[in-house]
């Protein structure tokens, strides 16, 4: 084809200035990809000489440059009147009869390999769009389920119009764009059948953290421009590259959304549309595409990268649109751009949110971005109350549109009832680098204009809206300031939702990942309960247990992939770094609050002695929930690959227990030393610390446990106030315990770490325990920095000391 017309076929990376970025890359998918096996629908594109040459036409720039000139963007009502008059002159502008023919001639062709009035959708694609620096994310329109020519045609003319929306217009304000040097083209792409199945994008890396091991996949029904523009909450779905590149094909973490609507095909006024309609109850409790689809995006995503990395001379994580054909039952690619947000932060700098008070939890829903923040709501219900919206305000609306951009950049805090971590406001909240949360159900309907809340997501993936002003604090560590200490500073993960952010500081693995953390928040149902549910005497637990595992083959499988999901997205945050999985150590009280849990569990005086850690494993009153805990793990290292998690057995009093505790372990899949696998014990007992050269033979390492070691060595209850002031892991005693344990662990060739928190508390503790020559201190991340400051120090202090000693011999 010639004049303004290029089919995909001779479109590539290069042809930016002539189609705009995301033309250049649907020809670059077609021509350099599809050929390759990945499957991405025909078009054409219309290039941006037809809005160049409509923009030389008599007077259009001169009147174009009268109204856009020294345009005060925050004005809003100024900017709105003078956009929709530049639209009106670009929509009357690019109407001539040759390209009208020369579209129409384009649009007969694809009918001939499509079927007659084939459904295309029509996009904008702007020559400074979907670059690495600027996304130009939902700038300009798009037009779907378009059929005929004289649709057609209409449609990209409101498509060249919209280069001039409002939020166009802001948006190169804001990024330094000149409006006369950024051209519009447009893109006329055959439509997948997503109407009749599914749609979403997928990301190279997590959204929220940067952390580039990891596809993050997200679906619904129907076609995507619900995701987008925030309508749904999506389905979310984790794949861990590295592992996946050696030929394990398992998600590593799926999260179910709500679903609420799906866009199909409609026809309105004559004309065709598309319309949106509820989706049925039993659909939205099931995920909306299958693993194994799953695991071919995730391949599909991979190839993507690579392929735009190598383009790049640079790695280049993706932001790539996916539909499901509901009529053949493929998989398309129908967009891919380059990442331009969480893939750009700052590795100079380790910034860190922290909360230092409470309030009363509003709502909840998604957390976008790490950061907090307070300030007065104001709710948004139809761009008519946009003109309200002062700076420093959180913004709280049913999901935002990218009409309303110019508000959202002088926004503290955005707050939507729904969407997903990919829908607009998520976007748009990444590139401001302000924190908000999506899918908030019922956010519009319980918080009020003019109410003051602290928006939270530095607390994982679950986002929280506290009433009133919650302190905080802000540290920012400069990565040239430190200095990594012979001895491994490792971290205590509690949650799987901190892991990928977490694992992006510096540090040597996992030395305590807390198994009953996972337990109480992602499954929170008694393991035997899941078991044996006629043993269950409320009618209330059976129904929320009922509802928990309501499309798993059965409760126990509930069970296995929540605990193996969860630990597995830990160990694949680290990997392949070490990862020290701690077995459950709840108490007989603490499981017995769980979901179905006291008709379980013995009513004991003090639990802290009781029926806890090791004792439980091969007891009949639990055996079988440690069957679950085992097939969970097992399933982690065998089937998702991370070879390098290891396990830790807590709490175990006698070497008799332990060696009860390896055979139960054995039978269950978990032998020691198959596929490389190292079973630590927690030093938490005196017990554990006078027999270590016994236990050194049953196990391959060792992690203390300060606090439970100082109340069993020093008789105290730490929770008791009235005795608490004498728990102190810098008596004498402790310290003597300390020594004795590092010294047998070495002397017997084994690892021995710390756990607990007394070397982040006590910098002269951190100095004793260097001093003695321990293998790892593992503390909570916000210790992590200011622990590995003290730890080089008393190194360098060591190592001065030695050479002093050396000198005077």
């Amino acid at each position: 084809m010639s004049g303004y017309i290029r089919p995909f076929l001779e479109i590539g990376l290069e042809d930016v200035g002539l189609v705009g970025g995301k033309t250049a890359s649907l020809g670059e998918l077609y021509t350099a990809l599809a050929s390759q096996g990945i499957a991405v629908p025909n078009g054409f594109a219309i290039t941006a000489e037809a809005y160049r040459d409509a923009l030389s036409r008599h007077g259009v720039a001169d009147e174009l440059h009268r109204l856009l000139d020294g345009i005060d963007k925050t004005k809003i009502r100024q900017l709105a009147s003078r956009a929709a008059k530049a639209r009106e002159i670009i929509y009357e502008a690019i109407d001539t009869p040759l390209l009208r023919r020369q579209i129409v001639d384009a649009y007969r062709q694809l009918e001939r390999e499509a079927g007659n009035g084939v459904a295309v959708a029509v996009r904008s694609s702007a020559t400074a769009e979907d670059l690495p620096t600027a996304s130009f994310a939902g700038q300009h329109d798009s037009f779907l389920n378009v059929r005929g020519p004289k649709d057609l045609f209409e449609a990209c003319r409101r498509c060249f119009a919209s280069i001039f929306t409002d939020r166009a217009i802001s948006y190169r304000i804001d990024k330094g764009f000149d409006h006369f040097k950024v051209a519009l083209s447009v893109a006329v792409m055959k439509m997948v059948r997503s109407d009749l199945a599914a749609s979403g994008v997928v990301f190279t890396l997590d959204t929220e953290s940067g952390f580039r091991d990891v596809v993050f996949v997200t679906g619904c029904y129907g076609l995507g421009e619900t995701i987008v523009q925030g309508q749904v909450d999506p389905d979310e779905f984790y794949v861990h590259k590295p592992t996946l590149s050696k030929g394990y094909r398992h998600v590593l973490r799926r999260r179910l959304g709500a679903k609420q609507i799906r866009m199909i095909y409609g026809r309105r006024g004559g004309e065709h549309a598309t319309l949106t309609c509820n989706v049925p109850e039993p659909e939205r409790r099931n995920f909306c595409i299958s693993d194994e689809e799953v695991l071919s995006l995730a391949d599909i995503a991979v190839r993507i990268e690579a392929h735009y990395s190598k383009h790049a001379g640079a790695a280049m994580p993706m932001d790539i649109e996916w539909a499901k054909d509901g009529a053949d039952g493929k998989l398309y690619i129908i967009q891919a751009r380059p990442e331009t947000v969480a893939s750009r932060g700052s590795a100079d700098v380790y910034e860190t949110y922290n909360l230092k008070g409470s309030g009363p939890l509003v709502v909840t829903g998604r957390a976008v971005g790490e950061k907090i923040a307070s300030g007065r709501t104001r709710r948004i219900v139809t761009a008519r109350d946009l003109a309200a919206f002062k700076p420093g305000e959180i913004l709280v609306a049913p999901a935002t549109s990218p009409d309303w951009e110019p508000v959202m950049k002088i926004a503290a805090g955005i707050i939507t009832d729904k969407g997903g971590r990919t829908c607009h406001a998520a976007i748009i909240a990444r590139e401001l680098g302000i924190p908000a949360v999506v899918g908030a159900t019922l956010a519009t309907e319980k918080i009020k204009t003019g109410i003051e809340v602290t928006i939270c997501c530095a607390e994982g993936d679950v986002g929280k809206i506290y009433q009133g002003k919650v302190g905080f604090e802000v540290t920012r560590t400069p990565v040239s300031e430190l200095r990594q200490p012979r001895t491994a500073i490792m971290v205590n993960v509690g949650t799987p939702e901190m892991a990928f952010r977490t694992a992006m500081q510096p540090q040597a693995g996992v030395g305590l990942a807390r198994m009953e953390f996972i337990i109480s928040e992602h499954i929170g149902v008694h393991p035997m309960a899941l078991l044996k549910p006629d043993k269950i005497k409320s009618a209330k637990a059976r129904a929320e247990i009922a509802r928990l595992v309501k499309g798993f083959a059965s409760p126990a499988d509930f069970f296995v992939q929540r605990l193996s999901e969860g630990v597995g997205t830990i160990a694949a945050a680290f990997y392949p770094k070490p990862v020290i999985v701690r077995l459950s150590d709840f108490k007989t009280n603490e499981y017995a609050s769980l979901i179905g849990g006291e008709g379980f569990e013995p009513r004991e005086e003090n639990p802290m002695l009781g029926f806890r850690g090791a004792s439980r494993y091969s007891h009949p009153a639990y055996a079988e929930g440690f069957a679950l805990e085992c097939a969970a793990l097992r399933r982690v290292r065998k089937q998702m690959g991370l070879s390098n998690l290891r396990v830790m057995v807590p709490f175990c009093r006698t070497v008799a227990e332990g060696r009860r505790v390896i055979a139960t372990m054995a039978a269950n899949g978990l032998k020691r030393g198959e596929d490389g696998l190292e079973i630590y014990v927690m030093c938490e007992i005196p017990n554990n610390v006078i027999q270590i050269d016994a236990f050194a033979e049953l196990f391959d390492g060792f992690s203390i446990g300060s606090n439970d070691l100082t109340q069993l060595t020093l008789g105290v209850d730490r929770d008791s106030d009235i005795v608490a002031f004498d728990f102190d892991e810098r008596d004498p005693g402790m310290l003597e315990m300390f020594r004795q344990a590092v010294a047998g662990a070495k002397r017997n060739g084994r690892h021995i770490g710390i756990c607990g928190e007394a070397p982040a508390n006590y910098p002269e503790i951190a100095r004793y325990l260097t001093g003695l020559g321990i293998d790892s201190i593992s503390v909570n991340p916000a210790s992590v920095f200011r622990t590995m400051t003290i730890v080089s120090e008393a190194e360098a202090d060591l190592q001065k000391s030695d050479t002093r000693r050396l000198t005077a011999l």
